[in-house]
């Protein structure tokens, strides 16, 4: 989002200003760059008011607005037709662009502030979120310093393994990113075709071009990779690009209609409230369907040139709407931060109620950075004097930000922790009876109340391992289908061959199965990918907001391969959850919740075993599951762990449909394996056993505690 220009302060008028705020007579009207006057714009400022409202309201969880995050879309528009009608005044006035100056400018303008929330996001952290999560937010904190964290935001939403992570209290400033990014090149753009009589339709022509582009790739990218079309700069360019058109069109929109212009404004600004509450979540966003809000916001600015007394400006350029409006860069800034800190620095949980409160606060926050930061800066003489000045104060404070985050990441929060533990590795892999000891170890965990002093993996550091086959590439993400790989572990010479194929929860127990393989002599052959179940169906992938076709192209691959290598044992493990639910061939989706895919999901799988029959196959169960994010659970209760044991009833994820898969497939002739008891004793379980962390996330398995269940899974794939 955009603030380059400045309103004055409620109740002031300046008859023009710049970006820096500084006052000069209007000039005249330039045949070279003809648009809008941008003075004071009342209904736009108002319009950013709208437009931090929806977001806020949306985040704050107040579901008549789950869908105001476009008041981002509106952001972007505004921005597109405010930088432009400055750049296009300057190519009036002296025919060319000071690129020093225009980077200046927004350095002075947006960096302060940025710096200081920034900065004071991840002081607040260390303090006061889990230790699990610091060091990830002191990368968002970097990455936010080089415009860059929209790019991480979207490799992670594409990653399975990041799926369920709490959002960084740093991910807002992913619009921020975008339109740097943008600004890198428009300017150049604007510049290589400004000349000649016709220069105003040459950009229009670059302008319309630079839309339609950006827009296709950005429906194109919404349907297959949705993460990448949310947060990349490349399918948001059309959003500026639109408020660019408007600004290069000032002087058509001038002489539109003032009744026709007041249609528009009103017209725009009801399509923008409109999005705001029909789009929700679940909403495939941005592709076509951002053409709501961000025509709707280009019509209120296009409207508003001549629509004086008439239109929308009325209401959103009156007081209170500017109030929120002059506020509304740092009021972003500072919401987001606030709502995802204040239940962990207070102990509770939050509602729409208290989320409500903190955003006031927030609001708060940022009135007291405008007048102590953000205002004194951008106001002060010597800084709007010298572009090298701006650019200078740019460097600094990135380089400060940037050095600062760079090196609080090499460090996390001290976790209290008591004596050592019983190796968890070592006492099965010296037990005559791994499982009686093993059943010891999970009994005497869930009387456990402190990390132990010898804990492995250390909870900070736990998220960051997964199996080799992830390094591998063995193990394929969301959008890869072409398995070409051997994936040839356990012992590549041996004579006979077992293969371990399934979704991540087939993947976390590779170490354990390649132990045994290694143990016995065997090839192992690992071929697993990303929320792809076992099951012949089709799924409806959330992350990706479509039907997981993916999954059912690498699922068949797979079979066909295992069917003709005709392995002496197959390992078969999936979760038992269905994403976002299963797709039938005539398009319904039989939803997530209730038992009516249960039939379907037994069904499938018969489909699956008969592909491989004539095979000898095991069912390896899905594993309990913790009740939250277990390192994350950890490091909050590190003195009192009994907090994050769950009971075993609970820890079952879809129990009817696993007990109904156990009994088709013991039918069929396939052993099953149920995992439990290496998990929970009889009542509960434990997040650490022994010395060892048990999760990495919410649902897979430590490398290390893979690698200790080793001895228990030899014994029952080969009993």
């Amino acid at each position: 989002m955009n603030y380059s220009v400045q309103a004055p302060i409620v109740g002031q008028r300046p008859p023009s200003s710049n970006p820096d705020g500084q006052r000069h007579r209007p000039a005249p009207a330039s045949p070279k760059a003809e648009g809008p006057h941008i003075g004071f714009r009342p209904d736009i400022e108002g319009l950013r008011a709208i437009a931090v409202v929806l977001v806020v309201l949306s985040h704050v969880g107040v579901g008549a607005f789950a869908g105001g995050y476009v008041g981002v879309d509106v952001f972007f528009v505004i921005s597109g037709f405010l930088i432009t009608t400055l750049l296009l005044k300057e190519l009036g006035k002296t025919g060319t662009i000071s690129l020093r100056g225009f980077y200046a400018r927004r350095a002075v303008r947006l960096l302060p502030v940025s710096a200081v929330v920034l900065v004071a996001t991840v002081v607040a952290a260390w303090f006061w979120l889990p230790a699990t999560r610091f060091k990830s937010i002191s990368l968002d904190a970097l990455y936010s310093t080089f415009y860059g964290i929209n790019w991480r935001l979207a490799y992670e939403g594409t990653d399975y393994l990041n799926a369920t992570a709490a959002p960084s209290p740093l991910q807002h400033l992913w619009s921020l990113a975008v339109e740097e990014q943008f600004y890198l090149i428009w300017p150049l753009l604007l510049l290589a075709v400004w000349s000649g009589r016709r220069a105003n339709r040459r950009a229009m022509v670059a302008l319309s071009l630079l839309v339609v582009v950006s827009l296709v790739v950005s429906v194109q990218q919404t349907a297959g990779a949705a993460p990448w079309a949310y947060f990349g700069s490349h399918t948001r360019a059309w959003e500026l690009g639109i408020g660019a058109l408007v600004a290069v069109s000032g002087g058509f929109l001038r002489r539109t209609p003032k009744a026709l212009a007041a249609m528009l404004t009103w017209g725009g600004l009801v399509a923008v409230v409109a999005a705001a509450v029909t789009f929700d979540k679940s909403t495939a966003f941005p592709g076509y369907v951002a053409l709501l809000p961000v025509l709707g916001t280009a019509a209120v600015i296009a409207g508003g040139t001549s629509a004086a007394g008439w239109g929308a400006g009325t209401l959103i350029g009156t007081g209170p709407f500017r109030f929120i409006g002059k506020l509304s860069y740092g009021w972003y800034l500072w919401h987001w931060p606030v709502l995802m800190i204040w239940p962990a620095a207070l102990s509770r949980t939050a509602s729409v109620k208290t989320n409500l409160m903190f955003a006031v606060a927030a609001l708060a926050l940022a009135w007291v950075t405008y007048h102590l930061v953000e205002n004194p800066i951008r106001m002060r003489p010597w800084l709007r004097g010298r572009a090298r000045r701006g650019l200078s104060l740019g460097l600094i404070l990135s380089a400060s930000a940037a050095g600062f985050a760079l090196f609080v990441s090499q460090y996390t929060p001290p976790l209290p922790s008591g004596p050592s533990a019983p190796n968890t590795q070592a006492e099965l892999a010296n037990a005559a009876d791994p499982q009686a000891r093993l059943t010891e170890l999970i009994t005497a965990s869930t009387r456990g109340t402190v990390l132990p002093g010898n804990l492995t993996p250390k909870v900070p550091e736990a998220g960051d391992q997964s199996p080799q086959i992830y390094r591998d590439q063995c193990h394929f993400n969301y959008t890869q289908t072409r398995q070409n790989k051997d994936c040839v572990y356990g012992d590549p010479a041996g004579t006979r061959t077992m293969y371990l194929i399934g979704d991540s929860h087939a993947a976390h127990w590779f170490p354990a199965v390649d132990d045994v393989a290694k143990n016995h002599g065997w090839r192992l052959v690992a071929l697993t990918k990303a929320s792809c179940q076992l099951p012949e169906v089709l799924t409806f992938n959330p992350a990706l907001k479509r039907p997981y076709t993916e999954c059912v192209t690498w699922r068949d691959q797979i079979l066909e391969r295992v069917a003709a290598d005709k392995p002496d044992l197959v390992v078969m493990a999936s979760n038992d959850l269905d994403n976002g639910g299963i797709i039938q061939a005539d398009g319904r989706n039989l939803g997530v919740t209730g038992t009516e895919d249960n039939p379907v999901w037994v069904e499938r799988w018969k489909q699956t075993w008969a592909k491989l029959d004539g095979i000898p196959k095991v069912l390896l169960q899905d594993t309990p599951w913790p009740a939250s994010d277990a390192p994350e659970c950890a490091a909050v209760n590190a003195r009192f762990l009994s907090k994050c044991d769950r009971p075993v009833a609970n820890a079952i994820e879809e129990k009817d449909k696993r007990e109904l898969v156990a009994e088709a497939a013991g039918a069929a002739g396939i052993r099953v394996i149920d995992p439990t008891p290496w998990f929970c004793d009889d009542t509960r379980c434990p997040v650490i056993v022994g010395n060892t962390l048990v999760y990495k996330d919410d649902s897979h398995m430590t490398l290390a505690y893979a690698h200790a269940l080793a001895p228990v899974v030899d014994r029952a794939l080969f009993p």
